[in-house]
């Protein structure tokens, strides 16, 4: 399956870097660019990407409130990668706040960019998980009270969602359960409608706000 993109910053260069990096692989087609986050919603809407790459400062309408747009125009997709060159903790976690799938930082190498955009399009794994998980565990306003905060959960998909919640891929959820790979997919699909999490990235901020799970 090809996977579709649109490119968003408002650095032209940026995008034209981005657009030769990502046109050179089979898999991977740019079939949109947009300079602001206003006209990312436009594109979005007239192209029906499988992943936006947002930049997070742009002018008019910034990353973050972009993704949160996308985000509520439709829970599914497209899935959002933020790309950004300030390594700044609280931008990162607003925009996984707002719906964002996982992040990448500007001067990835190449390989990983695309490996991420990989990641964010199928769903089974967190993108940068040791990264992200420290990032949320110590952003997420914890509400400590505990599992109880959500909804209920089978003995199975509690195990499921702690792991995770650190960082592992189903394959790896998989060898430490001693599961079959589409069981675990079964209870991340069921852990997710239960949390009405949109991705793995959103439910593991769930786990955090909850008390679920502590930094």
């Amino acid at each position: 399956m090809t996977l579709r993109l649109v490119l968003v910053d408002d650095d032209v260069l940026v995008r034209s870097g981005l657009r030769v990096i990502l046109g050179s692989e089979p898999d991977l087609t740019v079939v949109g660019e947009a300079g602001t986050g206003r006209e990312a919603l436009e594109v979005a809407a007239d192209t029906d990407p499988d992943v936006v790459l947002m930049d997070v400062r742009m002018p008019d309408m910034d990353g973050i409130a972009a993704t949160a747009a996308l985000v509520a125009r439709d829970p599914q997709r497209p899935r959002v990668l933020v790309l950004t060159t300030f390594e700044d903790d609280d931008y990162l976690f607003r925009s996984l706040q707002a719906g964002a799938s996982g992040f990448a930082l500007k001067r990835s190498d190449p390989d990983e960019l695309v490996d991420a955009i990989r990641i964010v399009a199928r769903g089974s794994s967190l993108v940068l998980p040791d990264l992200t998980r420290r990032l949320i565990a110590s952003h997420a306003p914890s509400r400590a009270r505990g599992a109880a905060a959500l909804p209920e959960l089978t003995g199975r998909e509690a195990d499921v969602l702690r792991l995770v919640a650190g960082g592992l891929s189903n394959a790896e959820i998989a060898a430490e359960l001693v599961l079959a790979r589409e069981t675990v997919k079964t209870h991340v699909s069921s852990v997710l409608l239960k949390l009405g999490a949109r991705d793995r990235t959103q439910a593991v901020i769930a786990a955090y706000e909850s008390g679920f799970m502590t930094a």
